[in-house]
């Protein structure tokens, strides 16, 4: 049996970048860490909600790379010269990924009782009518 993809099929013209996009979002981390909620707040705008207890501001960083958003996680080792008699809390770092469709974009993020709220708003499609002209052959 041979495999379907969505570049050889004759009306998906165009779609071999949605693939790849789909094959990346299935190699992302799946250990669950930290975990995180996706809601829709409204009809073209979305919240994500990452549980970061633990992580100031300043330990995390928000980017937007390949039309993926990428939360990373690093809390500083200030207390290194501590002495932990049980560590049940773990410093770890995480990178978390969350592929973007086109026209959504990264409203602002909030961080509240340890919590790392993210915002993102869907632009409307532009309505794009265009008329081809046929031309006469050479000959």
């Amino acid at each position: 049996m041979t495999k379907l993809t969505l570049g050889t099929h004759p009306f998906l013209l165009g779609f071999e970048q949605l693939e790849r996009l789909v094959e990346r979002t299935a190699k992302a981390s799946g250990d669950g860490y930290p975990p995180y909620n996706i809601e829709q707040t409204s009809d073209r705008s979305y919240r994500i909600t990452l549980a970061v207890a633990g992580f100031a501001e300043a330990d995390l960083s928000i980017t937007v790379e390949d039309s993926q958003l990428v939360v990373r996680g690093r809390q500083s080792d200030a207390g290194s010269e501590r002495v932990f008699l049980h560590r049940g809390i773990a410093a770890r770092q995480f990178q978390r990924s969350f592929v973007l469709a086109d026209g959504v974009e990264v409203g602002g993020a909030v961080m509240e009782n340890g919590l790392l709220h993210i915002d993102l708003s869907r632009q409307p499609a532009d309505s794009v009518v265009q008329t081809i002209r046929i031309k006469r052959s050479g000959k």
